[in-house]
């Protein structure tokens, strides 16, 4: 029996702490130029969002801090973790983030990094930063509805 290997997803690493700390405006799928052995690793699972972000070099896109683990059976010619690493955008999707990080406030972030149909993507987001009042209001609101969940539950089992 074969597999159908179209539209298939493999997550590998999600930035957690990306929808605590931001508001998320728009979604961008790109494309990663990666080394062989960053794939391998990829696909090992050794990759951290964490303090990753994008930036926009002329009429390219980079994603910096994203750290992908050396490959195990890699030798000399393993890759360095934390290198800059050019992001597969269109061009009117480049311009669109590029006017919106010279407003003040906006920044480039990854989201998750996944396999879509065999190619290494990276959903990138353009967000705002939440201050200390945006995120207690989240926290409370999680709760309330926790709460509220909590108590339906207990009312049917009733």
């Amino acid at each position: 029996m074969e597999t159908n290997k179209k539209n298939q997803v493999i997550n590998v690493a999600e930035n957690r702490k990306a929808r605590h700390r931001y508001h998320i405006e728009d979604r961008f799928e790109a494309g990663i130029v990666l080394m062989g052995s960053e794939v391998k690793s990829l696909r090992d699972g050794k990759c951290q969002l964490v303090d990753s972000y994008g930036m926009v070099k002329g009429k390219q896109c980079y994603i910096v801090g994203m750290h992908i683990g050396a490959y195990s059976h890699g030798g000399y010619a393993n890759h360095e973790p934390t290198r800059e690493r050019k992001l597969l955008l269109h061009r009117n999707e480049i311009e669109k983030i590029k006017d919106k990080l010279t407003r003040r406030g906006y920044t480039l972030i990854p989201l998750n990094v996944y396999f879509k149909d065999g190619y290494a993507k990276v959903e990138m987001a353009l967000a705002t930063g939440k201050d200390i009042g945006d995120k207690r209001q989240d926290i409370k609101e999680r709760e309330t509805a926790r709460e509220m969940d909590k108590a339906i539950k207990s009312a049917k089992r009733r």
